[in-house]
């Protein structure tokens, strides 16, 4: 099991890069992340939900994603509560001062799961969550060393030296961890190392003298990290502008933003420029494109929208002649109105949306999670994607849909003058074909970028870095 110090220390893409090397060696590995919290969710072929993260971990072990694989998954609608989801199915909501009375329950799903997977690996290289050093969530743990204990798993430690003072964070953990919890961690990693690593190797031995735990591993900053699906939407505050390029998609930060790897391929073509506006900045009049992601709380994110007073920059950008599109909350907040009548995300309510496009959006009934295919509307380049979303939205503009699907359903809808669109798909620009079409029809450059390709290039090139630098026989002969 990796822990780490904290949280966005890099475990989810040491765990990856491990997978993948041993994986590469002809093991049968597994990804388990007993406990998550994102709003970034993959669909399972078994039709629930898991975390991003894990998903990729998945396809680092070339396998399917299941929902074994992250049994439990929190998703924040406000700060103070979140959906839960329990093997890929949402069971409720609720409030962090709560959540404490639900783990015993959630314990017996996530050894279920756990039990599952160990019994068809050679190797489970199990994900911790934020800090091993909440000991103030140490009663009744399922996500670090709780689980660790219950499963008798060894435990490796991972610092991030990037932020810095990582001798403090891997000394401290153990200084403030039960002793039973620290036996139980049998090495530690230090990740994110930039310069000459002769330059701390007296650092890895103090933190080997202080803590009787070895050093299996200095591992460098690993730059194409940033080509790889994120899970924790804090690296957005970073990512404040992406590309160079002359097309400018403008996207809006909002509080419960969800799903926002949608972007990744965006960030990744020469000929597009990808903006994400914070608390304050206004929507450039230079913009081509705004794009509203998903939200888990379609109808709180619409007032912080109107809040900081992008609707009124989203209108005069569409009376400029500036395209829009929205994807699943996006889409919901593109339309006249949306309900929420029983509750699901907040207080039942129901708001007026931005009116830019003739439907309106009712939240109830079960989530729908499924991978789709089709064609793009508008001169019927191939797609693939994936639905997650609750409600139904319906209106005179879904007479002019966004895509074909398949199954023969209409998707979306596309306003009378085609510059607003919306729809349900996301991992709509992963697909090659939908991109570049779409791409070509807003007017922008397009490129030869395969995407899906390059995930897997740099998936290989992550494990060829992680097992430069961390000794995999050790780390084999520490798993029990």
């Amino acid at each position: 099991m990796i822990q780490g110090t904290g949280s966005d220390v890099g475990k989810s893409l040491i765990v990856a890069g491990l997978i993948r090397a041993f994986a590469d060696r002809g093991l049968v590995v597994r990804p388990f992340k007993p406990q998550n919290m994102s709003n970034n969710a993959a669909v399972t072929a078994d039709g629930g939900e898991i975390g991003r993260a894990q998903a990729l971990q998945a396809r680092a072990a070339r396998i399917p994603p299941s929902v074994d694989m992250n049994p439990v998954l929190l998703k924040p609608q406000s700060d103070v509560g979140a959906q839960v989801v329990v093997r890929g199915k949402v069971i409720g909501n609720a409030a962090a001062r709560d959540f404490q009375t639900w783990k015993p329950n959630l314990a017996t799903a996530v050894a279920e799961s756990f039990a599952r997977l160990r019994a068809g690996a050679d190797l489970v290289i199990v994900e911790g969550a934020g800090s091993a050093a909440e000991v103030n969530l140490r009663a009744g743990d399922i996500a670090n060393m709780g689980f660790a204990a219950s499963a008798d798993v060894p435990v490796i430690l991972l610092g991030d030296i990037d932020r810095g003072g990582v001798i403090a964070q891997l000394v401290g953990t153990q200084a403030v961890i039960d002793p039973a919890d620290a036996a139980r961690i049998v090495g530690f990693l230090v990740n994110k190392f930039r310069g000459d690593p002769a330059l701390f190797a007296s650092g890895m031995t103090f933190v080997e003298d202080r803590t009787g735990w070895p050093a299996l591993g200095l591992i460098p900053w690993f730059g194409d990290a940033v080509r790889l699906p994120a899970e924790d939407a804090v690296v957005l505050e970073t990512r404040r502008a992406t590309g160079a390029g002359a097309f400018t998609v403008v996207v809006p930060r909002l509080p419960h933003i969800a799903n926002f790897d949608d972007l990744d391929p965006l960030t990744q073509e020469p000929g597009v420029r990808v903006v994400m506006l914070g608390r304050g900045e206004p929507i450039p009049a230079s913009a081509d494109l705004v794009l509203l992601p998903g939200s888990k709380a379609t109808i709180a994110d619409l007032a912080a929208l109107r809040a900081e007073g992008w609707d009124i920059d989203i209108l005069a950008h569409v009376r400029r002649g500036g395209r829009v599109l929205g994807i699943c909350g996006g889409y919901q907040m593109l339309g006249r109105a949306v309900a929420d009548p029983d509750g699901l995300e907040g207080p039942p309510a129901e708001v007026p949306g931005l009116g830019l496009l003739d439907v309106a959006t009712v939240l109830g009934g079960d989530k729908h999670l499924e991978s789709v295919a089709g064609t793009l509307a508008d001169g019927g380049a191939p797609l693939a994607g994936y639905e997650m979303h609750v409600g139904v939205t319906d209106g005179p503009d879904r007479a002019r849909p966004f895509a074909h699907l398949a199954d023969g359903r209409r998707e979306g809808a596309v306003s009378r003058d085609g510059r607003v669109a919306g729809c349900y798909l996301h991992g709509l620009f992963a697909d090659d074909r939908a991109r570049a079409a779409l791409l070509a029809g807003w007017g922008a450059a397009t490129s030869d970028l395969a995407f899906e390709a390059r995930i897997e290039t740099t998936l290989d090139a992550l494990a060829a870095h992680v097992a430069a630098h961390v000794d995999l026989d050790r780390l084999w002969a520490l798993a029990r």
